[in-house]
């Protein structure tokens, strides 16, 4: 099977920053989107540039964490409101006298998992996606999970807050030699409890993921609102099973062996399975968790202006990312899947996707998956207790 990464021979050496023509005066672009990493394979920047009539100059930078890109979108707001206080550039560390803010960008990426805050905290805008042509072939999931309120809760009657663009899911990787000395391979959620694999098991440090995950295994929704004993005490099995948790590095002891099975995502996990043939993957028979990356502009940014009928750049990049072979080349080349796919025959995909489950998981799959939504205040605290609970008294 040709693998996806080998189509990128040499792209992951060019900067983005100097990719695009016409970039070289930033203080002037058209365009200045900040990005994470890897999320956006450099031809199709190319790409998008070429389909542009004026040639304009874009700044596309990207970030290596969807944190710092969340702390991007904080900073500029903080400038903005501090704007006219004297003394207001000591309040922000990294700004010397003689430094400006950076610009701020026209998009940004954000996970959906910071989408509520980010609304609550008025760090973004909503956008008119409505108008956009590809806006209304995308999966109502896609719609959904970016229509909420002015608290950040969905809502079937709110604003368009985000433009997701790619998606991942919550996957198990595995080695593969010592499964094969145990005479089988991961399917589902519970083999992570099978006793055999004690002290063998990495997990994300993440009470969402896990004790969604533990959730699930009890035939439940991936948001459960009943955290009671029968939770508890499959959270408390788990955990036994548990040599190392992270939410960053938590690969690292699966590949150097410490640990033989992991939970994770499969934008970290894809690029490993790819180039490692020790370690494999799967997504769970029952059903995943899914994240979404998506586009959304900075509330500082002036509002969006069209001249006549012809939509803004800001536009014309969001519903590039939605056509067809533009998703279909982001998923050809990335390390996840364009909402896009969801909604195309199979069979017309080029045969690295078809092949790939781990990537672009089967329609039974997907059906039973959700994403995770926004809590409470009350909520997320209930989770972090439970979670605290559970870990002390294992570790205990």
């Amino acid at each position: 099977m040709i693998k996806r990464r080998s189509l990128l021979a040499g792209a992951g050496a060019l900067a983005l920053g100097q990719l695009l023509a016409g970039c070289n005066s930033r203080s002037n672009a058209a365009l200045r989107v900040r990005l994470l990493d890897d999320s956006v394979p450099v031809q199709l920047l190319r790409a998008f540039q070429r389909d542009l009539e004026q040639q304009p100059a874009l700044d596309f930078l990207p970030r290596s964490q969807l944190s710092d890109l969340y702390e991007l979108l904080q900073t500029w707001k903080q400038a903005e409101g501090e704007a006219d206080r004297p003394g207001w550039r000591e309040q922000i560390p990294f700004l010397s006298q003689n430094r400006q803010p950076e610009n701020i960008a026209d998009l940004v990426t954000l996970g959906d998992y910071w989408l509520a805050s980010a609304i609550r905290q008025e760090l973004i805008q909503p956008l008119q996606l409505e108008d956009l042509p590809e806006w209304e072939k995308l999966p109502d999931r896609w719609q959904d999970l970016v229509r909420r309120d002015r608290q950040g809760q969905l809502d079937p009657e709110g604003e368009l807050w985000a433009a997701p663009y790619r998606w991942g899911s919550a996957v198990i990787a595995y080695r593969v030699e010592e499964f094969e000395e145990l005479g089988w391979t991961p399917t589902d959620w519970q083999d992570l409890w099978r006793p055999e694999l004690k002290g063998h098991v990495s997990l994300l440090d993440s009470p969402r993921a896990v004790i969604g995950v533990a959730s699930k295994k009890l035939g439940q929704s991936f948001n459960p609102t009943d955290l009671g004993e029968a939770l508890q005490a499959e959270l408390q099995a788990l955990h036994q099973q548990v040599k190392f948790y992270s939410s960053n590095n938590y690969l690292q002891p699966l590949m150097l062996g410490d640990t033989w099975i992991a939970l994770g995502w499969s934008t970290d996990v894809l690029p490993i399975v790819e180039r490692d043939r020790r370690i494999a993957a799967i997504v769970p028979e029952s059903g995943t968790i899914l994240t979404a990356d998506t586009w959304v502009r900075p509330a500082a940014a002036a509002p969006v202006t069209r001249t006549g009928d012809e939509l803004a750049l800001v536009e014309q990049w969001i519903n590039f990312c939605w056509q067809r072979q533009n998703a279909i080349n982001l998923s050809l080349l990335g390390s996840a899947a364009s909402p896009v796919l969801t909604i195309l025959d199979r069979g017309d995909l080029p045969d690295p996707i078809q092949q790939n489950n781990v990537l672009l998981p089967t329609a039974e799959i997907l059906e039973q998956s959700e994403l995770l939504e926004s809590l409470s205040e009350e909520a997320i605290a209930q989770y972090r207790r439970l979670w605290t609970e559970v870990r002390e008294e294992v570790e205990g």
